[in-house]
Protein backbone atom coordinates (compact mmCIF):
# COMPACT_ATOMS: atom_id res chain seq x y z
CA UNK A 1 0.00 0.00 0.00
CA UNK A 2 1.69 3.97 -1.29
CA UNK A 3 1.99 5.23 2.39
CA UNK A 4 1.76 8.48 1.13
CA UNK A 5 0.96 9.80 -2.49
CA UNK A 6 -0.53 7.34 -4.95
CA UNK A 7 1.40 7.47 -7.98
CA UNK A 8 0.92 9.83 -11.22
CA UNK A 9 0.30 6.50 -13.40
CA UNK A 10 -2.55 5.26 -11.07
CA UNK A 11 -3.94 9.10 -11.36
CA UNK A 12 -3.55 9.45 -14.86
CA UNK A 13 -5.10 6.24 -15.53
CA UNK A 14 -8.35 6.74 -13.13
CA UNK A 15 -8.98 9.76 -14.49
CA UNK A 16 -8.82 8.93 -17.46
CA UNK A 17 -11.10 6.09 -16.49
CA UNK A 18 -13.29 8.55 -15.46
CA UNK A 19 -13.08 11.00 -18.47
CA UNK A 20 -13.93 7.72 -20.71
CA UNK A 21 -16.75 6.91 -18.71
CA UNK A 22 -18.18 10.34 -18.30
CA UNK A 23 -18.30 10.42 -21.84
CA UNK A 24 -20.40 7.43 -23.23
CA UNK A 25 -23.36 8.12 -24.94
CA UNK A 26 -25.91 5.61 -24.05
CA UNK A 27 -28.92 7.29 -24.51
CA UNK A 28 -30.60 4.42 -26.69
CA UNK A 29 -33.28 2.92 -24.68
CA UNK A 30 -32.43 -0.66 -25.50
CA UNK A 31 -33.43 -4.27 -23.17
CA UNK A 32 -31.15 -3.43 -20.25
CA UNK A 33 -29.78 0.17 -20.26
CA UNK A 34 -31.45 1.67 -17.67
CA UNK A 35 -29.22 -0.70 -15.63
CA UNK A 36 -26.06 0.13 -17.45
CA UNK A 37 -26.43 3.75 -17.36
CA UNK A 38 -26.69 3.16 -13.34
CA UNK A 39 -23.79 1.38 -13.65
CA UNK A 40 -22.10 4.04 -15.43
CA UNK A 41 -23.22 6.55 -13.13
CA UNK A 42 -21.91 4.51 -10.39
CA UNK A 43 -18.78 3.67 -11.59
CA UNK A 44 -18.21 7.66 -12.92
CA UNK A 45 -19.76 8.51 -9.17
CA UNK A 46 -17.14 6.46 -7.20
CA UNK A 47 -14.19 7.32 -8.84
CA UNK A 48 -14.74 10.86 -8.24
CA UNK A 49 -16.38 10.77 -4.98
CA UNK A 50 -13.77 8.42 -3.14
CA UNK A 51 -11.04 7.00 -5.49
CA UNK A 52 -9.52 9.94 -6.96
CA UNK A 53 -9.49 12.03 -4.03
CA UNK A 54 -8.48 9.62 -1.60
CA UNK A 55 -5.56 8.43 -3.56
CA UNK A 56 -4.98 12.00 -3.68
CA UNK A 57 -4.60 12.41 0.18
CA UNK A 58 -3.91 9.27 1.52
CA UNK A 59 -3.13 10.78 4.75
CA UNK A 60 -6.78 12.36 5.27
CA UNK A 61 -8.39 10.94 8.38
CA UNK A 62 -10.77 7.58 8.00
CA UNK A 63 -13.80 8.24 6.81
CA UNK A 64 -16.42 6.08 8.93
CA UNK A 65 -19.92 6.34 6.89
CA UNK A 66 -22.77 4.92 9.10
CA UNK A 67 -25.39 3.48 7.20
CA UNK A 68 -28.06 0.95 7.55
CA UNK A 69 -32.19 0.37 8.04
CA UNK A 70 -34.69 2.87 8.60
CA UNK A 71 -35.52 2.66 12.33
CA UNK A 72 -32.10 1.12 13.32
CA UNK A 73 -30.69 3.72 15.41
CA UNK A 74 -28.03 5.20 13.45
CA UNK A 75 -28.31 8.92 14.79
CA UNK A 76 -28.69 7.64 18.24
CA UNK A 77 -26.03 5.28 17.70
CA UNK A 78 -23.45 8.24 16.26
CA UNK A 79 -24.28 10.75 19.27
CA UNK A 80 -23.10 7.74 21.37
CA UNK A 81 -20.34 6.89 19.42
CA UNK A 82 -18.80 10.61 19.69
CA UNK A 83 -19.82 11.50 23.40
CA UNK A 84 -21.89 14.37 22.08
CA UNK A 85 -25.14 14.91 20.14
CA UNK A 86 -24.10 15.96 16.63
CA UNK A 87 -26.88 15.00 14.47
CA UNK A 88 -30.31 15.00 15.24
CA UNK A 89 -32.67 11.52 15.33
CA UNK A 90 -35.69 11.63 13.06
CA UNK A 91 -39.06 10.52 14.75
CA UNK A 92 -40.84 10.74 11.66
CA UNK A 93 -40.23 8.61 8.69
CA UNK A 94 -38.61 9.82 6.44
CA UNK A 95 -35.94 11.90 7.87
CA UNK A 96 -35.82 15.08 5.97
CA UNK A 97 -32.16 16.70 6.97
CA UNK A 98 -28.72 16.76 5.79
CA UNK A 99 -26.19 14.46 6.42
CA UNK A 100 -23.35 14.80 9.32
CA UNK A 101 -19.60 14.13 8.67
CA UNK A 102 -18.49 14.73 12.34
CA UNK A 103 -14.53 15.13 12.47
CA UNK A 104 -11.64 16.50 14.71
CA UNK A 105 -11.77 20.50 15.03
CA UNK A 106 -8.17 20.29 13.32
CA UNK A 107 -8.85 18.44 10.73
CA UNK A 108 -11.66 20.14 8.95
CA UNK A 109 -9.85 21.01 6.25
CA UNK A 110 -9.58 17.13 4.75
CA UNK A 111 -13.12 17.45 4.03
CA UNK A 112 -13.52 20.60 1.76
CA UNK A 113 -15.96 20.02 -1.42
CA UNK A 114 -12.26 19.58 -3.83
CA UNK A 115 -11.40 16.63 -1.37
CA UNK A 116 -14.54 14.60 -1.11
CA UNK A 117 -18.12 14.34 -2.65
CA UNK A 118 -17.26 17.49 -4.74
CA UNK A 119 -20.93 17.69 -5.87
CA UNK A 120 -22.32 17.86 -2.37
CA UNK A 121 -22.06 21.74 -0.82
CA UNK A 122 -20.87 22.24 2.43
CA UNK A 123 -22.71 23.51 5.19
CA UNK A 124 -22.35 23.99 9.39
CA UNK A 125 -25.58 24.38 10.33
CA UNK A 126 -28.50 22.12 10.28
CA UNK A 127 -30.17 22.09 7.21
CA UNK A 128 -33.03 19.80 5.85
CA UNK A 129 -31.32 20.24 1.90
CA UNK A 130 -30.46 16.81 2.02
CA UNK A 131 -27.65 17.45 -0.50
CA UNK A 132 -25.87 19.65 1.51
CA UNK A 133 -22.64 17.89 3.67
CA UNK A 134 -23.17 19.31 7.11
CA UNK A 135 -19.57 19.48 8.67
CA UNK A 136 -19.44 19.06 12.84
CA UNK A 137 -15.76 19.56 14.25
CA UNK A 138 -16.13 17.60 17.73
CA UNK A 139 -13.24 18.07 20.35
CA UNK A 140 -14.40 13.86 21.00
CA UNK A 141 -13.41 12.94 18.33
CA UNK A 142 -10.06 11.55 17.79
CA UNK A 143 -7.14 13.00 15.47
CA UNK A 144 -7.47 10.46 12.33
CA UNK A 145 -11.14 9.48 12.14
CA UNK A 146 -14.25 10.97 10.91
CA UNK A 147 -17.88 9.46 11.07
CA UNK A 148 -20.65 10.32 9.01
CA UNK A 149 -24.16 10.01 9.32
CA UNK A 150 -25.73 8.58 6.23
CA UNK A 151 -29.87 8.52 5.38
CA UNK A 152 -32.07 5.49 5.59
CA UNK A 153 -30.60 3.22 2.83
CA UNK A 154 -34.35 1.96 2.60
CA UNK A 155 -36.20 5.22 3.17
CA UNK A 156 -39.50 5.81 1.40
CA UNK A 157 -37.59 9.23 0.00
CA UNK A 158 -35.61 8.27 -3.41
CA UNK A 159 -33.61 11.35 -2.72
CA UNK A 160 -32.48 9.52 0.77
CA UNK A 161 -31.86 6.35 -0.85
CA UNK A 162 -29.36 7.70 -3.56
CA UNK A 163 -27.59 10.02 -1.15
CA UNK A 164 -27.24 6.71 1.31
CA UNK A 165 -25.95 4.97 -1.69
CA UNK A 166 -23.56 7.94 -2.75
CA UNK A 167 -21.86 7.95 0.70
CA UNK A 168 -21.61 4.23 1.32
CA UNK A 169 -19.76 4.72 -1.85
CA UNK A 170 -17.19 7.09 -0.75
CA UNK A 171 -16.64 5.15 2.64
CA UNK A 172 -13.13 4.08 3.85
CA UNK A 173 -15.13 1.84 6.43
CA UNK A 174 -18.71 0.98 6.56
CA UNK A 175 -20.19 0.88 10.01
CA UNK A 176 -23.48 -1.09 9.27
CA UNK A 177 -25.92 -0.72 11.47
CA UNK A 178 -29.11 -2.84 11.59
CA UNK A 179 -31.71 -4.09 14.14
CA UNK A 180 -32.77 -7.15 15.11
CA UNK A 181 -36.42 -6.94 13.91
CA UNK A 182 -34.64 -5.78 9.98
CA UNK A 183 -31.15 -7.66 10.05
CA UNK A 184 -32.60 -10.28 7.92
CA UNK A 185 -34.56 -8.05 5.15
CA UNK A 186 -33.48 -7.93 1.58
CA UNK A 187 -32.41 -4.20 1.58
CA UNK A 188 -29.25 -4.20 3.46
CA UNK A 189 -28.45 -7.56 2.60
CA UNK A 190 -28.13 -6.27 -0.95
CA UNK A 191 -25.92 -3.02 0.22
CA UNK A 192 -23.80 -6.06 2.18
CA UNK A 193 -23.30 -8.08 -0.92
CA UNK A 194 -21.89 -4.67 -3.19
CA UNK A 195 -19.97 -4.51 -0.16
CA UNK A 196 -18.30 -7.94 -0.47
CA UNK A 197 -17.99 -7.57 -4.37
CA UNK A 198 -16.03 -3.82 -3.90
CA UNK A 199 -14.11 -5.59 -0.57
CA UNK A 200 -15.35 -2.74 1.05
CA UNK A 201 -14.23 -2.65 4.65
CA UNK A 202 -17.25 -3.18 6.47
CA UNK A 203 -18.05 -3.55 10.13
CA UNK A 204 -21.39 -4.27 10.89
CA UNK A 205 -23.55 -3.57 14.30
CA UNK A 206 -26.51 -5.30 15.52
CA UNK A 207 -28.21 -2.41 17.32
CA UNK A 208 -31.31 -2.14 19.68
CA UNK A 209 -31.64 -6.02 20.35
CA UNK A 210 -32.88 -7.29 23.42
CA UNK A 211 -30.73 -9.47 26.19
CA UNK A 212 -33.51 -12.35 25.69
CA UNK A 213 -32.54 -12.47 22.50
CA UNK A 214 -28.85 -11.59 21.41
CA UNK A 215 -27.14 -15.17 21.42
CA UNK A 216 -29.74 -16.48 18.60
CA UNK A 217 -30.15 -13.41 16.67
CA UNK A 218 -26.33 -12.48 16.58
CA UNK A 219 -25.04 -16.02 15.72
CA UNK A 220 -27.53 -15.97 12.77
CA UNK A 221 -26.46 -12.81 11.85
CA UNK A 222 -23.14 -14.38 12.01
CA UNK A 223 -23.61 -17.42 9.76
CA UNK A 224 -25.38 -14.76 7.26
CA UNK A 225 -22.20 -12.50 6.93
CA UNK A 226 -20.40 -15.75 6.89
CA UNK A 227 -21.79 -17.12 3.85
CA UNK A 228 -21.73 -13.72 1.99
CA UNK A 229 -18.43 -13.30 2.88
CA UNK A 230 -17.99 -10.80 5.21
CA UNK A 231 -16.61 -13.46 7.63
CA UNK A 232 -13.63 -11.10 8.06
CA UNK A 233 -16.17 -8.22 8.97
CA UNK A 234 -16.50 -6.97 13.13
CA UNK A 235 -19.92 -7.93 14.35
CA UNK A 236 -20.62 -5.37 17.57
CA UNK A 237 -23.79 -5.84 19.13
CA UNK A 238 -25.58 -2.88 21.26
CA UNK A 239 -28.07 -4.59 23.54
CA UNK A 240 -31.54 -2.45 24.22
CA UNK A 241 -30.85 0.82 26.25
CA UNK A 242 -32.42 3.52 27.81
CA UNK A 243 -30.52 6.86 26.63
CA UNK A 244 -29.93 9.45 28.89
CA UNK A 245 -31.21 13.03 28.78
CA UNK A 246 -28.73 14.24 25.95
CA UNK A 247 -30.14 11.17 23.86
CA UNK A 248 -27.07 9.22 24.41
CA UNK A 249 -26.59 5.65 25.03
CA UNK A 250 -24.82 4.45 28.29
CA UNK A 251 -21.31 4.44 27.54
CA UNK A 252 -20.66 0.35 28.17
CA UNK A 253 -23.44 -0.46 25.61
CA UNK A 254 -20.81 1.07 22.64
CA UNK A 255 -17.47 0.65 24.48
CA UNK A 256 -16.32 -2.01 21.93
CA UNK A 257 -17.53 0.23 19.05
CA UNK A 258 -15.72 3.18 20.52
CA UNK A 259 -12.61 1.44 21.52
CA UNK A 260 -12.21 0.03 17.78
CA UNK A 261 -12.68 2.58 15.89
CA UNK A 262 -10.09 4.82 18.25
CA UNK A 263 -7.86 2.06 18.02
CA UNK A 264 -7.76 2.37 14.07
CA UNK A 265 -7.67 5.86 14.40
CA UNK A 266 -4.13 5.61 16.56
CA UNK A 267 -2.54 3.03 14.35
CA UNK A 268 -1.36 4.78 11.30
CA UNK A 269 -0.86 0.74 10.15
CA UNK A 270 -4.31 -0.50 10.86
CA UNK A 271 -5.96 2.87 9.59
CA UNK A 272 -3.73 2.36 5.95
CA UNK A 273 -4.77 -1.37 5.96
CA UNK A 274 -8.61 -0.71 6.07
CA UNK A 275 -7.76 2.34 3.40
CA UNK A 276 -5.87 -0.12 1.36
CA UNK A 277 -8.66 -2.50 1.27
CA UNK A 278 -11.40 -0.11 0.29
CA UNK A 279 -9.07 1.70 -2.08
CA UNK A 280 -8.04 -2.07 -3.94
CA UNK A 281 -11.41 -3.34 -3.71
CA UNK A 282 -13.17 -0.26 -5.26
CA UNK A 283 -10.31 0.30 -8.01
CA UNK A 284 -10.97 -3.34 -8.79
CA UNK A 285 -14.47 -3.86 -9.35
CA UNK A 286 -15.18 -0.33 -10.86
CA UNK A 287 -12.38 -1.33 -13.63
CA UNK A 288 -14.62 -5.02 -14.07
CA UNK A 289 -17.14 -2.95 -14.19
CA UNK A 290 -15.82 -0.80 -17.27
CA UNK A 291 -15.71 -3.52 -18.88
CA UNK A 292 -19.04 -5.11 -18.17
CA UNK A 293 -20.19 -0.95 -19.75
CA UNK A 294 -18.51 -1.53 -23.03
CA UNK A 295 -19.74 -5.19 -23.42
CA UNK A 296 -23.05 -3.17 -23.14
CA UNK A 297 -21.60 -0.66 -26.42
CA UNK A 298 -21.57 -3.09 -28.64
CA UNK A 299 -25.71 -3.38 -28.21
CA UNK A 300 -25.72 0.42 -28.98
CA UNK A 301 -23.59 0.61 -31.67
CA UNK A 302 -25.59 -2.15 -33.37
CA UNK A 303 -28.89 -0.49 -32.74
CA UNK A 304 -27.85 2.91 -33.99
CA UNK A 305 -26.87 1.12 -36.96
CA UNK A 306 -30.01 -0.15 -37.62
CA UNK A 307 -31.52 2.69 -37.13
CA UNK A 308 -29.02 4.95 -39.19
CA UNK A 309 -29.94 2.43 -41.93
CA UNK A 310 -33.64 3.17 -41.50
CA UNK A 311 -33.18 6.61 -42.11
CA UNK A 312 -30.91 6.28 -44.99
CA UNK A 313 -32.76 4.02 -46.54
CA UNK A 314 -36.12 5.39 -46.83
CA UNK A 315 -34.79 8.97 -47.77
CA UNK A 316 -32.47 7.54 -50.51
CA UNK A 317 -35.61 5.84 -51.94
CA UNK A 318 -37.44 9.23 -51.47
CA UNK A 319 -34.55 11.40 -52.77
CA UNK A 320 -34.23 8.75 -56.09
CA UNK A 321 -38.31 9.11 -56.66
CA UNK A 322 -38.46 12.43 -55.83
CA UNK A 323 -35.54 13.74 -58.79
CA UNK A 324 -37.05 11.04 -61.05
CA UNK A 325 -40.27 12.38 -60.72
CA UNK A 326 -38.96 16.19 -61.31
CA UNK A 327 -38.09 14.90 -64.80
CA UNK A 328 -40.23 12.33 -66.12
CA UNK A 329 -43.49 14.54 -66.96
CA UNK A 330 -45.46 14.06 -63.60
CA UNK A 331 -45.15 18.10 -62.95
CA UNK A 332 -46.40 19.07 -66.35
CA UNK A 333 -49.87 17.70 -66.01
CA UNK A 334 -53.02 19.48 -63.99
CA UNK A 335 -52.75 23.22 -63.30
CA UNK A 336 -48.78 23.25 -64.54
CA UNK A 337 -49.94 21.55 -67.77
CA UNK A 338 -52.87 23.56 -68.28
CA UNK A 339 -51.20 27.48 -67.95
CA UNK A 340 -48.33 26.30 -70.38
CA UNK A 341 -51.01 25.18 -73.16
CA UNK A 342 -52.52 28.74 -72.84
CA UNK A 343 -49.46 30.05 -73.67
CA UNK A 344 -47.99 28.18 -76.17
CA UNK A 345 -51.83 28.07 -77.70
CA UNK A 346 -52.24 25.51 -80.43
CA UNK A 347 -48.68 25.64 -82.40
CA UNK A 348 -49.84 29.20 -82.92
CA UNK A 349 -46.53 30.48 -81.02
CA UNK A 350 -44.17 28.37 -82.40
CA UNK A 351 -45.32 28.72 -85.98
CA UNK A 352 -45.37 32.64 -85.50
CA UNK A 353 -40.96 32.24 -84.36
CA UNK A 354 -40.13 30.53 -87.60
CA UNK A 355 -42.06 33.08 -89.60
CA UNK A 356 -39.42 35.80 -91.11
CA UNK A 357 -37.50 37.94 -88.40
CA UNK A 358 -39.00 40.73 -89.84
CA UNK A 359 -42.51 39.50 -89.90
CA UNK A 360 -42.39 38.12 -86.24
CA UNK A 361 -40.73 41.44 -85.04
CA UNK A 362 -44.08 43.40 -86.05
CA UNK A 363 -46.45 40.60 -84.81
CA UNK A 364 -45.31 39.57 -81.33
CA UNK A 365 -43.41 42.87 -80.26
CA UNK A 366 -46.84 44.10 -79.82
CA UNK A 367 -48.04 41.41 -77.88
CA UNK A 368 -45.37 41.06 -75.71
CA UNK A 369 -47.28 42.07 -72.22
CA UNK A 370 -49.77 39.48 -73.04
CA UNK A 371 -47.24 36.81 -73.14
CA UNK A 372 -45.30 37.87 -70.49
CA UNK A 373 -48.15 38.03 -68.03
CA UNK A 374 -48.69 34.02 -69.14
CA UNK A 375 -45.33 33.26 -68.79
CA UNK A 376 -45.61 34.71 -65.10
CA UNK A 377 -48.85 33.00 -64.37
CA UNK A 378 -47.14 29.24 -65.78
CA UNK A 379 -43.88 30.48 -63.27
CA UNK A 380 -46.55 30.60 -59.90
CA UNK A 381 -48.08 27.11 -61.12
CA UNK A 382 -44.90 25.48 -62.51
CA UNK A 383 -43.60 26.42 -58.91
CA UNK A 384 -46.80 25.99 -57.03
CA UNK A 385 -46.55 22.38 -58.46
CA UNK A 386 -42.32 21.92 -57.55
CA UNK A 387 -43.18 22.70 -53.96
CA UNK A 388 -46.16 20.47 -53.53
CA UNK A 389 -43.83 17.28 -54.67
CA UNK A 390 -41.32 18.45 -52.28
CA UNK A 391 -43.19 18.54 -49.24
CA UNK A 392 -45.20 15.14 -49.91
CA UNK A 393 -42.00 13.49 -50.00
CA UNK A 394 -40.85 15.15 -47.17
CA UNK A 395 -43.92 14.26 -45.20
CA UNK A 396 -43.63 10.97 -46.23
CA UNK A 397 -40.07 10.19 -45.72
CA UNK A 398 -40.90 11.53 -42.14
CA UNK A 399 -43.47 8.86 -41.96
CA UNK A 400 -41.69 5.93 -43.35
CA UNK A 401 -38.79 6.25 -40.82
CA UNK A 402 -41.10 7.54 -37.96
CA UNK A 403 -42.86 3.86 -38.62
CA UNK A 404 -39.35 1.86 -39.15
CA UNK A 405 -38.26 3.16 -35.98
CA UNK A 406 -41.39 2.57 -33.69
CA UNK A 407 -40.49 -1.05 -34.71
CA UNK A 408 -37.65 -1.50 -32.69
CA UNK A 409 -37.33 -0.25 -28.58
CA UNK A 410 -34.24 2.06 -29.29
CA UNK A 411 -36.54 4.14 -31.90
CA UNK A 412 -39.22 3.90 -29.54
CA UNK A 413 -36.94 5.64 -26.91
CA UNK A 414 -35.58 8.51 -29.33
CA UNK A 415 -39.05 8.93 -30.77
CA UNK A 416 -40.53 9.20 -27.31
CA UNK A 417 -37.98 11.78 -26.17
CA UNK A 418 -38.55 13.35 -29.36
CA UNK A 419 -42.19 14.88 -30.23
CA UNK A 420 -43.02 15.34 -34.42
CA UNK A 421 -41.03 13.19 -35.99
CA UNK A 422 -43.82 11.63 -37.74
CA UNK A 423 -43.97 14.46 -39.42
CA UNK A 424 -41.55 16.53 -41.79
CA UNK A 425 -39.75 19.85 -40.01
CA UNK A 426 -42.07 22.62 -38.80
CA UNK A 427 -40.34 24.82 -41.41
CA UNK A 428 -40.03 22.50 -44.77
CA UNK A 429 -42.81 24.49 -46.42
CA UNK A 430 -41.02 28.07 -46.28
CA UNK A 431 -37.91 25.94 -46.94
CA UNK A 432 -39.26 24.30 -50.11
CA UNK A 433 -40.52 27.60 -51.05
CA UNK A 434 -37.59 29.43 -50.78
CA UNK A 435 -36.03 26.34 -52.81
CA UNK A 436 -37.99 26.50 -56.00
CA UNK A 437 -37.89 30.34 -55.47
CA UNK A 438 -34.25 30.48 -55.90
CA UNK A 439 -34.13 28.02 -58.60
CA UNK A 440 -36.74 29.61 -60.83
CA UNK A 441 -34.38 33.01 -60.15
CA UNK A 442 -30.98 31.00 -61.33
CA UNK A 443 -33.40 29.60 -64.69
CA UNK A 444 -33.63 32.80 -65.20
CA UNK A 445 -30.54 34.39 -64.64
CA UNK A 446 -29.35 31.05 -66.67
CA UNK A 447 -31.29 32.08 -69.40
CA UNK A 448 -30.55 36.10 -69.34
CA UNK A 449 -27.16 34.95 -69.40
CA UNK A 450 -26.82 32.68 -72.65
CA UNK A 451 -28.80 35.25 -74.59
CA UNK A 452 -26.94 38.06 -73.52
CA UNK A 453 -26.47 38.26 -77.16
CA UNK A 454 -29.44 37.90 -78.23
CA UNK A 455 -31.41 40.53 -76.49
CA UNK A 456 -32.77 42.64 -79.75
CA UNK A 457 -33.47 39.52 -82.18
CA UNK A 458 -37.50 39.18 -82.59
CA UNK A 459 -38.05 35.90 -81.07
CA UNK A 460 -36.10 37.02 -77.68
CA UNK A 461 -38.05 39.76 -77.76
CA UNK A 462 -41.24 37.82 -78.08
CA UNK A 463 -40.61 35.47 -75.50
CA UNK A 464 -38.55 37.70 -73.29
CA UNK A 465 -36.35 35.82 -70.11
CA UNK A 466 -39.89 35.34 -68.63
CA UNK A 467 -41.42 33.02 -71.82
CA UNK A 468 -37.59 31.44 -72.35
CA UNK A 469 -37.20 30.50 -68.34
CA UNK A 470 -40.95 29.12 -68.35
CA UNK A 471 -39.72 26.74 -71.47
CA UNK A 472 -36.24 25.89 -70.16
CA UNK A 473 -38.15 24.99 -67.15
CA UNK A 474 -40.90 22.87 -68.97
CA UNK A 475 -37.81 20.88 -70.98
CA UNK A 476 -36.54 19.78 -67.51
CA UNK A 477 -40.02 18.64 -66.07
CA UNK A 478 -39.68 16.25 -69.38
CA UNK A 479 -36.13 15.49 -69.73
CA UNK A 480 -36.04 11.43 -69.43
CA UNK A 481 -40.06 11.76 -70.68
CA UNK A 482 -40.66 10.46 -74.01
CA UNK A 483 -40.36 13.82 -76.04
CA UNK A 484 -44.14 13.17 -77.59
CA UNK A 485 -45.63 11.78 -74.35
CA UNK A 486 -46.25 15.03 -72.54
CA UNK A 487 -48.35 17.65 -74.52
CA UNK A 488 -46.73 20.72 -75.38
CA UNK A 489 -43.34 19.68 -74.48
CA UNK A 490 -41.75 19.65 -77.82
CA UNK A 491 -43.02 23.23 -78.20
CA UNK A 492 -40.55 24.45 -75.91
CA UNK A 493 -37.63 22.88 -76.82
CA UNK A 494 -38.35 23.80 -80.62
CA UNK A 495 -38.61 27.47 -79.54
CA UNK A 496 -35.41 27.15 -77.28
CA UNK A 497 -33.89 25.87 -79.86
CA UNK A 498 -34.69 28.39 -82.09
CA UNK A 499 -33.29 31.00 -80.20
CA UNK A 500 -30.23 29.15 -78.40
CA UNK A 501 -29.40 26.31 -80.80
CA UNK A 502 -28.93 22.56 -80.03
CA UNK A 503 -26.13 22.54 -78.16
CA UNK A 504 -26.44 25.49 -76.25
CA UNK A 505 -29.75 23.74 -75.05
CA UNK A 506 -28.62 21.29 -73.87
CA UNK A 507 -26.59 22.70 -71.51
CA UNK A 508 -28.73 24.81 -70.36
CA UNK A 509 -31.02 22.20 -69.95
CA UNK A 510 -27.75 19.98 -67.73
CA UNK A 511 -26.93 23.24 -66.06
CA UNK A 512 -30.84 23.84 -64.95
CA UNK A 513 -31.50 20.20 -64.37
CA UNK A 514 -28.44 19.65 -61.86
CA UNK A 515 -29.14 22.88 -60.16
CA UNK A 516 -32.82 21.68 -59.13
CA UNK A 517 -31.17 18.00 -58.20
CA UNK A 518 -29.07 19.61 -56.51
CA UNK A 519 -31.57 21.86 -54.04
CA UNK A 520 -33.79 18.81 -53.80
CA UNK A 521 -31.15 16.64 -52.53
CA UNK A 522 -29.83 19.42 -50.29
CA UNK A 523 -33.30 19.79 -48.69
CA UNK A 524 -34.41 16.14 -48.43
CA UNK A 525 -30.42 15.37 -46.51
CA UNK A 526 -31.71 18.57 -44.25
CA UNK A 527 -34.75 16.56 -43.32
CA UNK A 528 -32.56 13.17 -42.94
CA UNK A 529 -30.43 14.89 -40.75
CA UNK A 530 -33.13 15.75 -37.76
CA UNK A 531 -33.00 11.93 -37.24
CA UNK A 532 -29.35 10.78 -37.61
CA UNK A 533 -28.56 13.79 -34.76
CA UNK A 534 -30.89 12.08 -32.53
CA UNK A 535 -28.41 8.92 -32.53
CA UNK A 536 -25.02 8.67 -31.42
CA UNK A 537 -22.79 7.93 -33.98
CA UNK A 538 -21.76 4.18 -34.57
CA UNK A 539 -17.96 5.31 -35.09
CA UNK A 540 -18.15 7.55 -32.11
CA UNK A 541 -19.45 4.97 -30.06
CA UNK A 542 -16.96 2.37 -31.31
CA UNK A 543 -14.40 4.72 -30.18
CA UNK A 544 -15.88 5.18 -26.72
CA UNK A 545 -15.14 1.94 -26.22
CA UNK A 546 -12.10 1.31 -27.65
CA UNK A 547 -10.80 3.87 -24.85
CA UNK A 548 -13.12 2.70 -22.01
CA UNK A 549 -11.28 -0.80 -22.20
CA UNK A 550 -7.89 1.02 -22.76
CA UNK A 551 -8.22 3.51 -19.97
CA UNK A 552 -9.93 0.18 -17.82
CA UNK A 553 -6.38 -1.66 -18.88
CA UNK A 554 -4.03 0.94 -17.69
CA UNK A 555 -5.88 1.50 -14.62
CA UNK A 556 -5.67 -2.48 -13.87
CA UNK A 557 -1.79 -1.96 -14.77
CA UNK A 558 -1.39 0.84 -12.19
CA UNK A 559 -3.31 -1.25 -9.74
CA UNK A 560 -0.89 -4.05 -9.42
CA UNK A 561 2.01 -1.57 -9.81
CA UNK A 562 0.80 0.54 -6.57
CA UNK A 563 -1.38 -1.97 -4.70
CA UNK A 564 -0.02 -5.48 -5.35
CA UNK A 565 3.40 -5.06 -5.43
CA UNK A 566 4.07 -3.20 -2.22
CA UNK A 567 5.23 -0.24 -3.87
CA UNK A 568 5.06 2.23 -6.57
CA UNK A 569 8.38 2.19 -9.17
Amino acid sequence: MPSEHASAEMLGALSRLLSAVNSLDLSLDLPGSDEVRETRDEIADQLSDYVIPRLVQLEAPLLTVVGGSTGAGKSTLVNSIVGETVTESGVLRPTTRSPVLVHHPDEGEWFRPDRILPDLPRTDVITNDVYALRLAPSRFMPRGLAVLDAPDIDSIDAANRELAAQLLAAADLWLFVTSAARYADQVPWDYLRRAAERSTSVAVVLDRTHDAHVVEVRGHLARMMTSRGLSDSPLFTVPESEVDAHGLLPREAVAPIVTWLHDLAADPQGRATVIQGTLDGAVRHNIVRSHDVGDAIGQHVAAAQQLRGDVDSVYAKTIETLVEQTSDGTLLRGEVLSRWQEFVGSGELLKSVEERVSRLRDRLVDNVTGRRTRAAEVLEAVGSGLQVLVMEHAESAAEQTHRAWSATSGGRGVLAAHRGMDRASRDVRVTSERLVRDWQTRVFDLVRTAGSDKRLTARFLALGVDGLGVALMVQVFVRTAGRDDVAGSSVARKLLVGIFGEQEVQDLERRARADLEQSVVALLESERKRYTDLLPGPAGLDGAEAELREAARRAEYARHIDFLDGGRH
